[in-house]
């Protein structure tokens, strides 16, 4: 019976679903049956791993059979951790039960994750193809899994941009879903001069502007002319088209400077003698005349007044002498 048990353990299980791609999860299984007490138990605990394995894939099969890496990895984080918590808790009595009980979670941790990544995360392009890398979870081997376009075609989305003459525009046609498309991957952009939306275009009104590994492309000192449908085609090498998105770039003329004119005063009528602004020779002599015979005058005036004031200060002040001189003489009398 143990040689049986462990022909068994070395015979990788048929049903393989998601969760046993993961190789610490299979180790985890293996250990936990040959740790138990006898061989009859290994046996009991080998058919409820095999039961939770068929039923690991039905949950697989009816979502898609398919699993990314970082769902798998979180799948197997969780129930890995769920399982060494079992494991470390005692079992007093059977521990099949318990054993049944740990693999069904192990069920609904899977049908979890696989819900929200089947919803959410496998085909997120809701325009345009998508052409992605996925795990098998029968093989546990890597395919390409297409999401084909819900609406049938590449031409998803139409922007209007608007942009001032001499400023700048931005194009970018990135969505976050393009980071999962599989191989090597250019954005072509290309252009149709005239009115946005004028009249309906051909292919052959495009003209080719720029390939690059950005997705988004900046116009510098736009010009009227320079308006126009642009172009973003998202392909690869073989030129097959994943997702295109359109751009309908207007661009607004600068609006003419209008200046204030200057106001000038009007010029004084010649030979008007009656404007007193008038700076004729005639009146500027007499009254430089009349300012230096003012100016002259005063200064005279000036000099004999304090010709006075002096005059009259030595006068007090020889008076003041003369009498302490008289005060003198009587005290020496």
């Amino acid at each position: 019976m143990l040689l049986m048990l462990v022909s068994l353990l070395c015979c990788v299980p048929a049903a393989k679903a998601c969760l046993q791609c993961d190789r610490k999860i299979r180790l985890l299984h293996e250990d936990f049956i040959l740790s138990a007490s006898t061989v009859d138990n290994q046996i009991e605990l080998k058919k409820i791993c095999d039961h939770a394995y068929v039923t690991y894939k039905e949950t697989s099969q009816e979502r898609k059979g398919v699993i990314d890496p970082t769902t798998l990895y979180r799948a197997s984080t969780l129930y890995q951790s769920e399982f060494n918590s079992f494991l470390k808790t005692p079992h007093p009595g059977s521990v099949t039960f318990e054993a049944i009980q740990i693999m069904e979670k192990g069920r609904k941790i899977l049908e979890k994750h696989l819900d929200t990544f089947i919803r959410d995360g496998l085909c997120p392009n809701k325009c345009g193809i998508l052409k992605r890398r996925v795990m098998d979870c029968f093989s546990c081997r890597y395919r390409i899994y297409i999401c084909p376009s819900p609406s049938g075609q590449q031409d998803c989305s139409e922007y209007p941009v608007l942009a001032e003459e001499g400023g700048q525009a931005l194009l970018n046609c990135f969505l976050p879903w393009h980071r999962l498309l599989l191989g090597k991957t250019e954005y072509h952009y290309s252009w149709a001069p005239g009115e946005p939306g004028a009249k309906k275009l051909n292919e052959s009104d495009f003209s080719a502007l720029v390939v690059t590994d950005d997705s988004s492309v900046v116009l510098n000192q736009l010009h009227v002319d320079e308006q126009g449908t642009y172009r973003c085609s998202l392909q690869n090498r073989n030129g097959i088209v994943f997702y295109r998105a359109t751009f309908l770039l207007t661009v607004a003329p600068v609006p003419d400077q209008t200046h204030r004119p200057v106001i000038t005063l009007p010029p004084l009528p010649h030979g008007d003698d009656q404007s007193p602004f008038q700076p004729t020779e005639a009146l500027l002599v007499p009254v430089i005349a009349m300012v230096t015979a003012l100016s002259l005058a005063a200064s005279v005036g000036i000099t004999a007044v304090l010709g006075l004031v002096i005059s009259q200060m030595r006068a007090a002040g020889e008076l003041h002498r003369r009498g302490k001189e008289g005060k003198a003489k009587q005290n020496t009398v």
